[in-house]
């Protein structure tokens, strides 16, 4: 296992994702993922994202909506593929009484999935959002930049 994940974090250096490995998420007496487990993942960043595959590789529509939103504000965040655990797909949508994937949590706090993520995109509140965390998007320092350049 410790060779594929070597080649894994080789392939994934400097794209701004993590991945952590599900097993570490399961309690060790159980094998099943807790509810402080999830809470202790959804702390762990500003931005965590519960999806089907990986941001480099999304293995639905949904998901990959919601990385292409998080890549066009320029955003680092955690990224967990439920596909790899029932336990996690499950556990993660008992947590929030949420029942579609993806699932996206900013400092801690559940935001929504793809539908409400899309909808704080175009309405500009996603970038208030991230700014109440000390993220600044991409897309607004693009809008100062040309905002400042027609100044001059």
């Amino acid at each position: 296992m410790l060779p594929t994940f070597r080649y894994v974090a080789k392939q994934v250096i400097g794209t701004g994702y993590r991945f952590p490995i599900a097993r570490t998420l399961c309690s060790a007496k159980e094998n099943t993922v807790t509810k402080e487990d999830l809470e202790k993942l959804v702390k762990n960043n500003k931005v965590v994202v519960f999806m089907k595959g990986d941001p480099e590789q999304p293995r639905c529509g949904f998901s990959n909506a919601v990385v292409q939103i998080l890549r066009m504000h320029g955003v680092t965040y955690d990224s967990h593929d439920v596909l790899s655990s029932d336990d996690i797909r499950q556990g993660i949508k008992d947590f929030t009484n949420w029942p579609t994937i993806p699932q996206v949590f900013i400092n801690g706090e559940f935001v929504g999935g793809c539908d409400i993520l899309l909808q704080m995109h175009q309405s500009g509140d996603l970038i208030e959002e991230l700014k109440k965390v000390g993220i600044k998007s991409v897309l607004l320092e693009q809008a100062e930049k040309e905002e400042a350049d027609k100044k001059k």
